[in-house]
């Protein structure tokens, strides 16, 4: 974009999109707001506008990402039901992970707000470890903290084998509820 200019209004909603669409990995919003001088919090609202549209963002631990149409083969999507303590939580994403299996998302139900839902988006053991250091890193709690563990997670893998291996290897190490 232009040098110390500020890209306004449709044309920054634009060039977010674009670039979201073009993107292979996530961006995150203080790169957009770098790339288009305004602010993180400006793109914040500039994505809220976009998905408002019905654009199928998701703010991911990571960045933004355009989730594009699947084409070709379906994946297979499940939810499955996890309990365990934080300090397991490295160990659950990774027997996802090991077995081909995308965590996408990680939901509870809360006492006062209902249901809340937060992307994970991780499908190897990389992104596995850098979604729990930005977790470390920024003090965040984890969801399944606020239900005593209990918690969901939506997952989606190429086959259903691939699925049933993940969960056989939760049960094993006491993870899944049945």
């Amino acid at each position: 974009m232009r040098d110390n200019e500020k890209v306004l209004g449709e044309e920054r909603l634009q060039f977010i999109l674009d670039t979201l669409k073009n993107a292979s990995d996530p961006i995150a919003g203080r790169a957009l707001g770098e790339m288009t001088n305004v602010s993180r919090q400006v793109i914040v609202g500039d994505v809220t506008l976009l998905k408002a549209k019905g654009e199928p963002i998701m703010a991911t631990s990571r960045g933004y990402i355009y989730m594009h149409p699947q084409n070709g083969p379906q994946k297979l999507e499940k939810v499955i039901v996890c309990n365990h303590v934080a300090e397991q939580t490295e160990t659950e994403l990774n027997i996802f992970v090991d077995n081909g299996v995308t965590v996408k998302d990680v939901k509870i139900e809360h006492p006062v707000y209902g249901d809340l839902t937060a992307s994970v988006m991780v499908s190897n053991r990389n992104e596995v470890k850098n979604f729990l250091k930005k977790i470390y890193e920024t003090n965040a709690s984890l969801l399944s903290q606020l239900t005593e563990g209990i918690h969901l997670h939506t997952v989606f893998a190429d086959n259903e084998q691939q699925i049933a291996q993940a969960e056989k290897a939760l049960e094993k190490a006491g993870i899944l509820v049945k």
